[in-house]
């Protein structure tokens, strides 16, 4: 049995944030309630989908929202608040909200617009590794939110090694997945392009098994 979709809901108001959670509850989410964007920040990363309200007691929802994507993070956001300028929703969505709903709202319109989002989110091809982010449909590459400029082969071996963390990938195995079974060259082609990767990435993320070949790691994961 599949586990129900996770939403962290971000709202100061003790009395609407309860009826919220009981909806959302009622439509089949695991609700995760905060106050603060403190206590919001500590469940962020457990949450696939969140409900941010803008006017929290310690920090703007919006300046969380610009924190998390900061560092990479793609959890889909839906932005509720009672800030209905024109002005406010295009910054909340420019800041990264996916959605922006106005309170008062209906709570069957909250719902559909979660799910939307949660399908979205299912519909893309990412993969992550703590702060780097491979975004295939986009054809694009972010380690803490900055976008690297890599070429094409970079890009597609970055993917692959990401696509399979963890795993030891022979530079065979590279070669037939990125550059194709008919490519004419040396697994020397592998390893200058490995270089290439390590000196935009940074250290610590691709590393050399000796007489194997390499393994994808998070930095606080590499020996």
């Amino acid at each position: 049995m599949a586990r129900p979709p996770g939403v962290l809901l971000v709202e100061d108001d003790d009395v609407l944030r309860e009826v919220v959670a009981h909806n959302l509850a009622a439509a089949g989410f695991a609700v995760s309630e905060a106050r603060s964007a403190g206590e919001a920040w500590a469940s962020w990363d457990a949450a696939d989908v969140v409900v941010l309200d803008w006017m929290l007691p310690d920090e703007p929802g919006v300046r969380l929202l610009a924190r998390a994507r900061s560092r990479g993070d793609d959890t889909p956001v839906l932005i509720l608040t009672a800030k209905a300028r024109e002005a406010d929703r295009v910054e909340g969505l420019e800041t990264g909200a996916d959605d922006y709903l106005v309170k008062p709202f209906s709570h069957a319109e909250l719902v559909a617009r979660l799910r939307a989002l949660l399908r979205r989110a299912r519909g893309r091809r990412r993969a992550s590794l703590g702060a780097l982010e491979v975004d295939e449909d986009a054809g694009e590459a972010r380690l803490r939110g900055r976008r690297l400029e890599l070429t094409r082969r970079e890009f597609e071996l970055l993917a692959y090694l990401v696509a399979n963390a963890g795993r030891v990938l022979t530079r065979g195995e590279l070669l037939d997945a990125v550059w194709g079974r008919d490519f004419v060259g040396t697994e020397r082609t592998v390893d200058q392009h490995v270089a290439q990767l390590r000196a935009r990435l940074g250290a610590g993320w691709i590393e050399t098994v000796r007489g194997r070949g390499y393994r994808m790691v998070r930095p606080d994961e590499a020996p």
